[in-house]
């Protein structure tokens, strides 16, 4: 099963609270975090919402 890498790269200050339950809902939280995650319509979701929060890269 392929697996995305998520890095937060912008912070939450300022954003609106879906966004901000989002982020912790995905183990991240602080600048530069990274987390691994298993590659489901789920996680993709999630990612689509905070796009402008994160950067994504695929890990085989």
């Amino acid at each position: 099963m392929a697996r995305l890498k998520i890095t937060q790269v912008r912070s939450t200050i300022h954003r609106k609270e879906p966004q901000k339950r989002t982020i912790k809902a995905l183990g991240l939280g602080k600048l530069h975090r990274t987390v691994v995650h298993n590659d489901t319509p789920q996680i993709r979701g999630m990612v689509r919402a905070v796009c402008h929060l994160v950067t994504v890269e695929e890990v085989d």
